[in-house]
């Protein structure tokens, strides 16, 4: 059995015209360290000059696509370290929802707090029907800071996404696809990403 100290943290694969970007931290349901934002970065960075790529799909190992950012990382955090780290993560989710190419969310489970935030920057969200989505910082004493608070209300209106923030409760798919969060809800997601990129 992998240690998950020694996975990488992304993989990616290139079929046709399309790379699949996975998050590989199972043991954490993919949560969003600070290294593992380095090492997207990075793959990011190289996919979106690559002109062979039309679209980044994005998807997550196990039961988790992204479960949000690392609780105990944050924890660590001062003022100004914590400014540091929203800024990175806006940078990052930025350049994902200003690349040239189509980016899709294959959601395959958890899409939690910074992981809905990630998600809501792809121009497509396509969930299985066991996802569930959140944005759980009420019961933290915190909010998100990743451009979710931005692109939210923009996607489902201002009233359901401050709901959202405020409560914390826990979304299905098939809620989810109700007003408008995701796009499709597929058993096979991927699959179903790969056909829309050809």
């Amino acid at each position: 059995m992998n240690d998950p100290q020694t996975l990488d943290l992304i993989l990616t694969d290139t079929r046709q015209s399309a790379a699949i970007i996975t998050f590989n931290r199972p043991a954490t349901r993919n949560a969003l360290s600070a290294e593992m934002l380095d090492r997207l970065d990075h793959v990011i960075a190289d996919l979106t000059l690559r002109t062979d790529i039309a679209t980044l799909i994005f998807t997550g190992r196990d039961n988790a696509f992204l479960s949000g950012a690392n609780i105990r990382e944050l924890t660590q955090l001062d003022q100004h370290s914590a400014l540091l780290f929203s800024e990175r993560g806006q940078r990052l989710f930025q350049r994902i929802a200003t690349s040239q190419q189509r980016t899709v969310a294959a959601i395959n489970g958890y899409c939690m707090g910074g992981g809905l935030d990630f998600a809501l920057a792809c121009d497509l969200r396509i969930a299985t029907p066991a996802a569930e989505f959140a944005h759980p910082g009420a019961q933290l004493g915190i909010i998100t800071g990743w451009g979710g608070t931005q692109r939210l209300p923009l996607l489902i209106g201002r009233i359901r996404a401050m709901e959202f923030f405020t409560t914390a409760r826990r979304l299905s798919a098939i809620e989810a696809f109700n007003i408008g969060l995701v796009d499709a809800v597929d058993a096979f997601p991927l699959q179903y990403s790969l056909h829309l990129s050809t």
